[in-house]
Parts: C-alpha cells; structure tokens; sequence
C-alpha cells in the first residue's frame, strides 16, 4: 500500500499534526498507572498489520517532512554527523540493513537492485536514484551511513563493542531529547548514561548493558523510552537550546494541550554481520495532549503516570515548569475508572 506524505514542518511555525490513523497508531508507552525505569526490552518481531512494530524500520505520513527536516539541522550544524575512522565496516551494515528492508517492506516507494558489488538504490518519495559500488564509498556522494542516515526517519548510533562494554563510535543524531552526539560520541555506555537519575542505584543501565552484549545476530530487540516536549519539536539538542528551550515559559493553563506533546522514542537495536557492531535506532513519535485526549483510555493513564511522577523523573525529562498544568489538564479526562494492563487504545 502506497503512503501519504503530510507537507508539514517540526520548527518555527510547527505544522505538524497526526492524521486519525496516525493517533490510533501512536506507541503510547504507559502500560501501568505508575512508572518507574525498567529496561523493558522486547523481541523486535513483526507486530500488527498498520502497527508501528509492523516493521524493523517504520516509515509513516511524516517521512518526507522529517527527512527534510533533518536535512536542515544537518546543514546547520554538520557536526550532528560523526563517525570515529574505525567504523567503516559498519557504516556498510548499515546501508545493508536499511536499503534492504526499506526496499522488502515498502516497496511502492523505494526499491534496490544487486548486480555483484554494483547496487542500484531508489527512493521515491525523496527524488534519490543512485548506482555505487558497495564497500566503495567514493562511489557514494558522502560517506555510507551518512547517505543512509539522511534518508530514515530517526537517529541512529552505531555502537562498537570492546573491553566488555559499548562505545558510540558513530552517530546521525537530529531529533534528540536534550543529548548531545559532538559530547557523547567515543563514550562508554556507562559514560553515556552517567546523567540518568537513580540508574545507577536501581541497576537498570547494568542490566540493559549486560543485556546487549548478547545481542545474536538476526534477533534485534526494542523498547520505548518517553519525554514530554513543548511544541512538536524535533531537534531539542542541548546545542540550539537558545532556540527551544524558552517555549517552557510559554506554556499555560488554556494553551497547555495544544503545546505540550508525549514524546516517545522506539529505540532498536540490531547487531550488525560484518562488523559485530550494534545499530541504536532512536525513532521519535510526536502526540499532542489534546490529541491523545481523544483516546480516553490513554488520558486517564497518562494523567495517572504524571501524578504519580518521582520528583527527580520530572526534574530529569524537563517538564517542572509546565508538569502541574498538564496533570491539571489531564484530570478532566480521569473518572477513576480502573484500567487493564496494556497499553492498546480503547
């Protein structure tokens, strides 16, 4: 089935919005009434037809919009792209692992042919057709997970893994929440994560660490991590904080849910053949409060989630100056009806 691209923008006049379907489809990540760090790491196997897990890499109605997105950042800041010299072996992994699934998965809009080492690469919605050699990146127009990264909807880090740990030694990084990849590229894991309140005391990050470490081949795992973002904003990078981080104040009683927006990350990872490194796909999902209104099993449990919020969790994910006027917001929309487990819509 052939897609529609919305025509809609993730900065200045912000005309992003989710289509009905687009709602229903949401990766809403609050199964419980409450919610405290668990790694919640899942088998990344084919989910429901029309599902944001019906694919290992999800295309949707913002995929031109956000391509063109990060085309901006990256032109502004071309430092949001870096790759340490050693990773070149897994650059290719990568241009494997996209062209060939975008190709399997939608193949009304982009298709690849093999010829030998000559590959032949067409995406339709972004007007792209090249011929290159693979392995050989000065037959591409820019190195290979760059060319790649550009053209799939999220950020992804390319994770090498030495001395029973991982480094991130690459990353395309646009649409992050508060992080920086000029700051974090080279790190550790446990360097990475340092920032993370109560990680370390509740050993989430050593039990995710010792978990990726085991990654197989051919079994890519997933998990959704959340935030909560004034306007739908992509690029909320610590770099053009001057840009983003004013709207806060913005925020107020009566324009509290057309602002404010759930921001939830489906984060995948996928250990790569040649280079034994691992893939961190962090694709972000944008949601108004008004919008996830609109789902009334979802309010409630969202308004449930962020009364109940640890002090150092609403601290962390920057939501203290505007978190009482959401939970005010969201109580209106919360009959105290008790909710199952899951996270599904009504």
């Amino acid at each position: 089935m052939a897609l529609a691209f919305n025509e809609e923008t993730f900065r200045e006049d912000y005309t992003y919005r989710n289509s009905l379907s687009g709602i229903k489809r949401f990766p809403f990540p609050f199964p419980e009434d409450q919610y405290m760090y668990s790694v919640n790491i899942e088998p990344h196997t084919k989910g429901k037809q029309g599902s944001v897990f019906e694919f290992p890499l999800d295309v949707d109605e913002h995929y031109v919009a956000e391509c063109n997105d990060k085309k901006i950042t990256l032109e502004q800041d071309p430092g949001r792209y870096q790759a340490l010299p050693h990773m070149m072996d897994a650059q290719w992994d990568f241009v494997e692992l996209t062209m060939e699934s975008l190709a399997r998965d939608y193949p009304k809009h982009f298709s690849l042919h093999k010829k030998g080492s000559s590959w032949t690469w067409e995406n339709k919605p972004l007007g792209i057709k090249d011929t290159f050699t693979f392995g050989d990146s000065s037959t591409l127009p820019m190195e290979p997970f760059e060319y790649m990264g550009r053209q799939v909807q999220g950020d992804f880090v390319l994770l090498d893994q030495r001395d029973e740990t991982l480094y991130a030694d690459a990353g395309i990084v646009t649409s992050q929440a508060d992080w920086s990849l000029a700051f974090n590229v080279g790190m550790s894991w446990r360097e990475w994560h340092g920032p993370v309140p109560r990680a370390t005391e509740l050993g989430v990050m050593d039990r995710a660490l010792k978990f990726m470490l085991n990654l197989q081949l051919g079994s890519p795992v997933r998990r959704l991590n959340w935030t909560m973002t004034v306007n739908p904003r992509l690029d909320t990078s610590p770099e053009n904080y001057p840009y983003w981080g004013g709207d806060r104040n913005a925020v107020n009683p009566d324009n509290v849910g057309d602002l404010v927006n759930l921001r939830v990350e489906l984060q995948s990872l996928f250990r790569l053949p040649r280079s034994n490194a691992i893939v961190f796909s962090i694709r972000c999902y944008l949601i108004s409060l008004k919008d996830i209104a609109t789902i009334p099993r979802w309010a409630k449990r969202l308004h449930r989630v962020q009364k109940s919020m640890h002090p150092d969790l609403i601290e962390y994910k920057g939501m203290t100056k505007f978190h009482p006027m959401m939970v005010d917001w969201l109580a209106k929309f919360d009959d105290g009806a008790i909710l199952e487990v899951g996270t599904q819509p009504e």
